[in-house]
């Protein structure tokens, strides 16, 4: 099957990932080809997929600052950038012959752009239920014939009134995993406010014990003040983005990854990840979170923005098996699930394609 990924242009697709759904479609991109699909990932300029033939698409992601998704809504309501952006996507798209189009990408123009392709097109939705995307969706319901659209988790699917469910997934077979308790705690993710480095400092902090942690910045000015707020903290280290070959090493040895995410998490890879490696994980009860991480058997969930129990949960993280851990996720959040669903439904698509496309 020859496949077009669209990828979101903000940010390069390349390690360290700036987050979960880049991570997730350099993954779903490599593990597709490994399976034997041609699938060609439209990017942004700088973009590498070791194994995936990537195109590159001439767009500079600085450009295409003011489109950051924002959890707060503070993104910019200037949407020509991305609308040009995605229409010279659209139109190098159009010159070849694909089965089916993927766009991943978080803007509403990249939804309402795709009407023009012959091919059938999914829309996966990797964010919390969005104004803007949202009227995007309801208005490609109308064209023929109407993309897919799809969600990552069963709680997205719930918000967004949408059943589809393509779920994330990570690779197992790459992520190492130790059973020996380790030390310390890590967090990883961009640091942004709804990520909850802040949080995780305060946890930590609580709990006295070492932290970790590990992110870019997302928001230059919530950045400085983690940067801020960790000086003259005890034991506690903020390191940049690494590659995530790098960060799940890191993982195996710590005693507990730290996810107080302050919205409502769509799925939460790094969690994923984290029981990936063995290790447990702690985790405000947020979103899809709550299907990631099995509470009292691979991590523990606690009241989002409790503080104190979170630190309290650090006290408790002994009793976790990490083989439970590990299992979790090669049974449940496995890349060769999500993988399987791909393929599932690109199959379906395809037999709906008018005969043209088929």
């Amino acid at each position: 099957m020859r496949i077009a990924f669209v990828a979101p242009l903000v940010t390069p697709i390349r390690e360290p990932q700036a987050g979960g759904s880049q991570a997730l479609l350099a993954d779903l991109a490599a593990g597709l080809t490994d399976r034997g699909h041609a699938v060609d990932v439209y990017a942004a300029t700088g973009s590498e997929i070791p194994g995936v033939k990537v195109i590159d698409t001439g767009v500079d992601s600085d450009r295409l600052g003011g489109s950051l998704y924002r959890a707060n809504g503070s993104a910019s309501l200037d949407n020509r950038p991305a609308e040009a952006a995605f229409a010279a996507v659209y139109a190098a798209i159009r010159t070849l012959p694909y089965d089916v189009v993927h766009n991943h990408a978080f803007d509403a123009p990249a939804v309402r752009l795709a009407t023009s392709l012959g091919p059938p097109v999914i829309h996966t939705l990797h964010l919390p239920p969005d104004i803007a995307v949202g009227a995007a969706i309801a208005e490609v319901r109308h064209a023929r014939p109407a993309p897919t659209v799809a969600t990552v988790s069963a709680w997205q699917a719930r918000a967004w009134g949408i059943p589809t469910i393509l779920p994330n997934g990570v690779p197992t077979h790459r992520i190492p995993w130790s059973d020996q308790a380790g030390q310390g705690l890590v967090f990883a993710g961009r640091l942004s406010p709804e990520k909850g480095a802040a949080e995780a400092i305060d946890i930590a902090r609580a709990a006295g014990v070492p932290l970790d942690l590990y992110g870019d910045p997302y928001d230059p000015e919530y950045a400085a003040a983690v940067a801020d707020s960790s000086r003259g903290v005890s034991g506690v280290t903020v390191h940049s983005g690494v590659p995530r070959e790098i960060l799940w090493g890191v993982m195996a040895r710590a005693a507990a990854v730290l996810y107080p995410a302050k919205w409502e998490e769509p799925f939460g890879l790094a969690a994923a990840e984290a029981q990936a490696t063995g290790t447990p994980v702690i985790a405000f009860r947020r979103g899809a979170l709550g299907e990631v991480v099995s509470d009292g058997e691979t991590g523990f969930l606690v009241p989002p923005g409790d503080v104190k129990g979170a630190a309290q949960a650090v006290m408790r993280i002994g009793s976790i098996r990490r083989s439970a851990c590990r299992r979790h996720a090669e049974t449940d959040l496995s890349l060769d699930r999500s993988l399987d669903a791909h393929e599932r439904l690109y199959e379906q698509v395809r037999r709906r394609a008018p005969a043209s496309h088929a």
